[in-house]
């Protein structure tokens, strides 16, 4: 049986990214969806590495065969002791449009200095292994929090996420630029040479 990667997301826009940087594996990379797998996945990790590999392993108990990954990503405000951090996409309710989130965290930092606004998204990727064994890599785009909601080419948090070396919020960004830059890109970079890596040694 060949075997295939299966991501635990049915966000097309997130696979389209994951297909591109995972290409070269040479392996079939699908969503769960697309691999029948309808299950329900609690998050209640207290981390992001725990909640990445809480989403791999409910995929794996279905997909025995298959290697399943998965990520979780936010926020982290350094000023506001990390928050919005696990609960990023959950912050204020899910519901709650990210224009409101953005304006309640400006507001959180009325008349915060720059350099006690320091920031960062954080996205954590797990692998679970047919064998049960896991391993699960951190990456970050470091910035800050800007003084005004500013750009419309990005998402969610984008619009206050500014990062100092390019003179913008990622919302500012071209897609190629942020795709270079961003945390679930890196991050998927690094699972790339993990994969890489435990393939060399099944081959040994």
């Amino acid at each position: 049986m060949k075997r295939r990667i299966v991501f635990a997301t049915g966000n097309e826009g997130k696979m389209k990214e994951i297909r591109m940087i995972l290409a070269d594996l040479g392996l079939e990379i699908i969503s769960m969806k697309e691999a029948g797998a309808d299950v329900e996945i609690v998050e209640d990790g207290m981390s992001f590495e725990e909640n990445a590999e809480i989403k791999a392993r409910t995929v794996s108990r279905i997909l025995t065969n298959d290697i399943v990954l998965a990520d979780d990503s936010g926020l982290e405000i350094d000023y506001l002791d990390k928050a919005p951090g696990i609960y990023s996409a959950r912050f204020a309710g899910e519901d709650t449009s990210y224009d409101i989130k953005n304006r309640i965290f400006l507001d959180r930092l009325e008349g915060v200095p720059d350099e006690e606004r320091t920031a960062r998204f954080v996205c954590a990727v797990a692998a679970v292994f047919p064998d049960g064994t896991s391993q699960t890599v951190r990456e970050t785009i470091e910035g800050r929090i800007a003084h005004e909601i500013s750009g419309e080419n990005g998402f969610g948090y984008d619009p206050i996420f500014y990062v100092p070396e390019y003179g913008c919020t990622t919302a500012e960004m071209t897609t190629e630029q942020k795709n270079e830059l961003s945390h679930r890109g890196k991050a998927l970079r690094s699972m790339k040479r993990v994969l890489n890596e435990k393939f060399r040694e099944a081959e040994l």
